[in-house]
């Protein structure tokens, strides 16, 4: 009698594998699938984790390398905070760029789903830059062709996430709670054991290839009742006063003061309490047969001791880059709209021929044979350098990196790009990994806010283009 062979686990690469939902979710996959981790630096497997991959999301090539093998894709990343020492640009604009290098690498690699865990969107507001961002990014997952099944949730509860953490903070250190208009806002927050049960659920399964789902708990509260049922829970007791004059921008700074959260993380957190936070319908979860828990039990759960076989931490957050070589490098990311019938080749063109027009003559552009770029201002030699990278650039993404000059320091990952995202209808201008040359206040007080302005300048040139 011959036994047949065990069918091979389904390799699942896990984008956001460090933080606390990426962590739960591994930890759930890890008997029944080859779960790959992507993180920042290097690190061991574990338990759960049978391969880490060391991948900067900013770099489509580093994105590329490390979705190798992948069959299925989990996308769990947001980039509220800084990823270099000076940052240019708004989050939104560098969670596009990372979420469209993640699904573009996902279908270089051929893999069968992404799976994508949003916020709820509210039908018919002006939405934050918050929900506005998890909006746009579920937008560039599923631009690149790979099927994507998104699961749109508001306030996650369990321990080691964000916005819980905060929330968890405020009740155990205030002795009485100041509560703004928005705290009366209706949301349905979710437990973290049922985000990781529904996206185990969807994970390979066709039916729910190309759909997204509202999940929630069955309980609707708003966030005063939220944190009356915390404190119940911690043993304090606190007072509740309405504070009708305590703005979403004073709550900022309040949040702020007593969390000890990074104000780049409070910001646009608190910025999307005015919206309901409400599932439009809960169908995934009557598909699965998983309604969830109540706002209390999720809570219970997310406040107790961690049992021994709860997956490891979720690892600290470096909120600055800790290496004094990294410390010294600058991104920076600017929207602009394309006209209609243009694509980034084209960008990276008229960039090139607009410049020196700007400068009115102070500034030339010479580009040789091989369409490398030199820029110089009149009467002093190269200032920059960028050589095109044909091999990695398409006619929607358009790569340069910056191989000299007097004001850049030589570097293999300095580089250049325009990219479309959004169904080609914007580009992005970015610049990533940038050392300069110039003494660090001096760049910041010069070379850094004369390039924004630069940009600023061409997206409006680009605005008054003609249309093909």
């Amino acid at each position: 009698m011959t036994t047949e062979p065990a069918a091979p686990r389904p390799t699942v690469v896990i984008a956001g594998a460090t933080g606390f939902v990426g962590r739960a979710l591994a930890h759930a996959l890890a008997p029944d699938h080859h779960v790959v981790g992507l993180s920042r630096g290097a690190r061991e497997p574990d338990a759960d984790v049978a391969a880490w991959r060391a991948c900067d999301l900013f770099s489509l090539l580093d994105a590329e390398r490390a979705l190798e093998g992948a069959e299925l894709a989990v996308y769990l990343v947001h980039s509220m905070m800084p990823s270099a020492h000076l940052t240019q640009g708004s989050f939104r604009d560098f969670d596009l760029v990372c979420a469209d290098n993640f699904a573009r690498a996902a279908r270089k690699a051929g893999a069968r789903q992404i799976v994508y865990l949003g916020g709820l969107t509210p039908a018919g507001e002006h939405l934050s830059a918050h929900l506005a961002s998890r909006l746009e990014v579920e937008q560039a997952l599923e631009g690149c062709g790979v099927p994507v099944t998104t699961l749109r949730a508001g306030l996650v509860i369990g321990p080691g996430g964000s916005s819980f953490e905060m929330l968890r903070r405020l009740v155990e250190r205030l002795p009485a709670m100041l509560c703004p208009v928005w705290t009366s806002t209706r949301m349905q927050p979710i437990a973290l054991a049922d985000v990781v049960s529904l996206l185990r659920y969807v994970l390979g399964r066709e039916a729910c290839f190309g759909q997204n789902y509202d999940v929630g708990s069955p309980d609707v509260l708003n966030y005063r009742e939220l944190l009356g049922l915390t404190g119940a829970l911690l043993g304090h007791r606190r007072a509740m006063y309405p504070v009708p004059f305590l703005t979403v921008g004073l709550s900022r700074l309040w949040v702020r003061l007593i969390t000890g959260a990074p104000l780049d993380l409070v910001g646009p957190l608190v910025e999307s309490l005015e919206h309901e936070m409400v599932a439009g319908d809960r169908r995934l979860q009557a598909m699965a047969g998983l309604p969830g828990l109540g706002a209390r039990a999720a809570l219970e759960l997310a406040l107790a001791p961690a049992p021994s076989s709860s997956p490891p931490p979720r690892a600290p957050i470096a909120f600055r880059p800790s290496s004094p070589r990294a410390a010294r490098r600058v991104r920076s990311v600017q929207r602009m709209r394309l006209p209609p019938g243009r694509d980034a080749a084209w960008a990276a063109e008229e960039y090139v021929r607009w410049l020196p027009t700007f400068f009115r003559g102070l500034l030339r552009v010479d580009v040789d044979a091989a369409r490398v770029c030199r820029f110089r201002f009149v009467g002093v030699g190269v200032l920059l350098e960028l050589t095109p990278a044909p091999a990695r650039s398409t006619p929607d993404r358009q790569l340069f990196y910056v191989t000299g000059g007097a004001l850049a320091r030589p570097t293999k990952r300095a580089r250049f790009e325009l990219r479309q995202v959004l169904d080609g209808t914007v580009l992005l201008a970015a610049i990533h990994d940038f050392e300069p040359r110039l003494p660090w206040p001096v760049y910041t007080l010069t070379q850094a806010p004369f390039h924004k302005l630069v940009m600023l300048a061409f997206g409006r040139h680009l605005a008054r283009a003609p249309r093909i």
